[in-house]
């Protein structure tokens, strides 16, 4: 018997005692506002419309990852789907807070080989297993805790999902997934799983229907609200999906949806209706869009993705009959506008189907986002800085979930970009232009959504030759991080063979609909030319002066310099600390002070004429104020007591996975934590505790060779960034140095939550091999 079987009898049963409230539609949603319109006194450039390519980042057909199969032989997309069992990760048998990544870290990699992201499910009960991974997968840790029943017609253990230790293994581990993966390039969207069959959140027939003389082995809504909650809490960025709308907590948790029977037609009591669409469309009552429109959470795509898979009955067949349907295969296109739709694992379409079939390649650009650009506004000629105003629409069902970065840049005639700026364009507020309304709702088919959006940027043509060049825009895949290199520099406990790693390729580049994008990704805009003005009066720029630093205490620091000439004169200096002007002054010193103590800080300095003429910029001097007094409360000063991996000095859990010593967990001592790493490796500490008397969390730390800021993040309070993009006080950002300093971060200013700081993580997979030291960790 196949799996999918269940979803015969699963969802209905499973809400039984859970009154769904009838007629709870939400309506159709609220249309987001108009944004600033283009700038009309720049030239505008208009761009044709043409069909993306059928193979985009984040969307379309996701067949089963099996280690060695050759993805380039299947049909272009950018998912690839895999199953894990809990014990695969939680082997310590005397911990449920102890964790080996490596068999996710493997698949995370090898879809990144070709190119894709991973989409993937955690279980604790899979029937027969998946031939490489086991059936049951409850983890070692629970052995002599939870009661442990059998759900006879499938042949497997479940646990007693109600018992407090499985609830907690479950929710330590949501924690220490987020903490490491939340904002992992590779990690594309995640399945609650965990719970129930296949980590389907249900047990049929051992399910709350009891009438069928089958127990009820379903965890009760306290334990799901919980563990949804948790899943909500733990995460910012990754995507999640749960199966069913209808489970407690899904309807306000800012999680999305997982359809699992799309788009079906089910026979029952000699009836044939959908599993997909609603009543009103000729839907059975447990379908997966009408429990969406009885919790009124039919609206939840516009923030959270909708995934799902397509029955595998029908996963070869879908498209034979585009856009209607026919027989068991419901009417796709209704389907795909009313699900808002992004991914769907489909094994035999994804091996079947031909990427020139014009029916499957229509279905295709219909799922997810379509984005376009109509329309630039820019001139043709570009003086020292320059506006470009960029029009983008959605023609698809969803927006794109992500914010990736949108990047302009200038490419010359032979095809080089010389010079790229990123802007802070968010790419998730362009939501589809039209959406599909349900007949529940009483409105027209189709209803007017989201709107064009005009983004705009002013750019800098510093550092720019004069001549003519093409305007070019893409949006960069994360996923482009992980080269052959980084592949092939992984510890050999993680590390894919040569043969998997030689097949890689470069990650998909997010198309849009226009005919002037390129294979490479890149939408040639349009020419500029840079440099064409002609200048009148004084048109020289001073030289550049010579930096140092004369002395430093624990807040100031005092520069001096030397060296600028001009044809006409030197008039005055501008002073930069990390990029930001501090000073003007006329003359040749300067003393920045209100600085935080143990803080790195850079310089540059730049000559001013009369004409307003600037020099280059003046070497760079880094200086580290003195150290101040050591005051606040300290989460852990690492002098070994308590012992570390084990409590900080809150008295809460602290330990470490995948570093290079102390069994990965790292090593203490001369009363500092050294975490020896390459492209890998976690830190958490709990904290725990209201933090809403403090404003700085400050890291005493040195690094073994000095710029390790870029080789991990730093996550706390529901902020987590690379630790050299969180911002100081006056602008900077962390810079580490082989000394040790107290890097000092703004809480509120850089998003952290003072009243629920949760756990400080560090997570060190950005391509970096060094150590580094830290010596106290605390909040001031």
């Amino acid at each position: 018997m196949k799996r999918w079987l269940a979803a015969l009898t699963a969802l209905t049963t499973l809400l039984l005692g859970q009154a769904l409230p009838a007629e709870a539609a939400a309506g159709p949603p609220p249309r987001p506002p108009a944004g600033p319109a283009p700038d009309t006194s720049l030239t505008t450039h208009t761009y044709t419309y043409a069909n993306t390519p059928v193979g985009q980042p984040l969307k379309g057909f996701a067949p089963y990852l099996f280690p060695g199969d050759d993805y380039g032989a299947k049909f272009p997309g950018g998912v690839l789907w895999s199953y894990f069992a809990l014990n695969e990760v939680m082997k310590d048998p005397s911990s449920c807070s102890v964790f080996d990544w490596t068999v996710f870290e493997k698949a995370l990699d090898e879809a990144a080989v070709w190119g894709r992201q991973l989409a993937f499910r955690f279980y604790v009960e899979y029937p027969g297993g998946t031939g490489s991974h086991p059936g049951n997968g409850i983890p070692p840790c629970l052995n002599g805790k939870a009661t442990l029943r059998t759900n006879g017609f499938w042949g497997t253990v479940s646990p007693d999902y109600d018992d407090p230790d499985v609830v907690a293994a479950f929710v330590s581990f949501i924690n220490a997934f987020a903490a490491r993966y939340d904002d992992d390039p590779r990690a594309g969207f995640m399945s609650l799983g965990l719970v129930g069959l296949w980590g389907e959140w249900h047990t049929w027939p051992y399910d709350r229907d009891t009438a069928d003389g089958y127990p009820n082995l379903m965890p009760s809504d306290t334990t799901i609200r919980t563990l949804i909650n948790a899943y909500d809490a733990a995460f910012d960025n990754l995507q999640l999906e749960v199966r069913y709308p209808g489970l407690a907590g899904a309807e306000s948790a800012g999680i999305g949806f997982h359809d699992d029977s799309w788009p079906y037609k089910e026979w029952r009591g000699n009836q044939l209706k959908s599993m997909t669409l609603p009543r009103s469309m000729n839907g059975w009552d447990d379908a997966f869009t009408q429990i969406m429109l009885d919790t009124g959470t039919e609206n939840r795509w516009t923030e959270q993705s909708i995934g799902g898979e397509a029955r595998p009955e029908i996963q070869g067949s879908l498209y034979a009959d585009y856009p209607a349907g026919g027989g068991q295969v419901d009417d796709v296109l209704a389907a795909t506008e009313l699900t808002h739709i992004s991914w769907m694992i489909n094994q035999t379409g994804a091996g079947g189907y031909s990427p020139t079939d014009p029916k499957v390649a229509a279905g295709v650009r219909k799922m997810g986002y379509n984005l376009h650009i109509p329309q630039a506004n820019f001139n043709a000629t570009a003086g020292s800085t320059f506006k470009v105003g960029v029009t983008v629409q959605n023609d698809g069902v969803a927006p794109f979930y992500y914010p990736w970065t949108f990047v302009l840049g200038l490419r010359n005639a032979a095809g080089t970009v010389v010079k790229t700026w990123d802007t802070n364009w968010d790419i998730r507020t362009v939501q589809p232009l039209r959406i599909r309304a349900f007949p529940d709702w009483n409105t027209s088919e189709y209803l007017d959504f989201g709107r064009p959006v005009n983004f705009s940027a002013n750019l800098s043509t510093s550092g720019v030759p004069a001549g003519s060049y093409s305007l070019v825009l893409r949006v960069r895949n994360p996923l482009e991080a992980v080269t052959q290199t980084v592949l092939r520099n992984r510890p050999a406990s993680v590390r894919l063979s040569d043969y998997t790693i030689d097949r890689w390729r470069p990650a998909y580049p997010l198309s849009f609909a226009n005919a002037n994008q390129g294979t490479d990704g890149w939408v040639n805009l349009g020419s500029v030319s840079t440099g064409g003005g002609t200048c009148t009066g004084d048109c020289t720029a001073p030289t550049a002066p010579a930096l140092t630093s004369t002395g430093k205490t624990s807040s100031s620091v005092s520069l001096a310099w030397s060296g600028a000439t001009d044809n006409v004169g030197v008039t005055g200096y501008q002073v930069y600390r990390g990029g930001t002007q501090v000073g003007s002054v006329t003359g040749t010193t300067y003393t920045d002070s209100g600085l935080s103590a143990s803080t790195s800080y850079a310089y540059t300095v730049r000559a001013r004429d009369a004409a307003g003429n600037l020099s280059p910029a003046s070497n760079t001097v880094t200086v580290v104020t003195d150290a101040g007094a050591s005051t606040g409360l300290v989460l852990d000063d690492f002098d070994g007591s308590p012992a570390y991996p084990s409590q900080n000095d809150l008295g809460k859990w602290t330990g470490g996975n995948c570093f290079l010593d102390g069994g990965g967990s790292g090593v203490v001592s001369s009363g500092a934590l050294n975490l020896r790493y390459d492209n890998c490796g976690w830190f958490g500490s709990d904290v725990g505790v209201d933090l809403t008397s403090k404003t700085h969390l400050v890291v005493r730390i040195r690094g073994a060779s000095g710029g390790e800021q870029t080789h991990f993040n730093l996550g706390l309070g529901g902020s987590t960034k690379l630790f050299a993009d969180y911002t100081l006080d006056g602008g900077g950002h962390p810079v580490i140095t082989t000394a040790y300093q107290d890097i000092r971060i703004p809480m509120a200013a850089n998003g952290i939550s003072r009243n629920s700081p949760s756990q400080l993580a560090m997570g060190f997979w950005y391509g970096g091999n060094s150590t580094v030291s830290i010596d106290e960790i605390r909040f001031e």
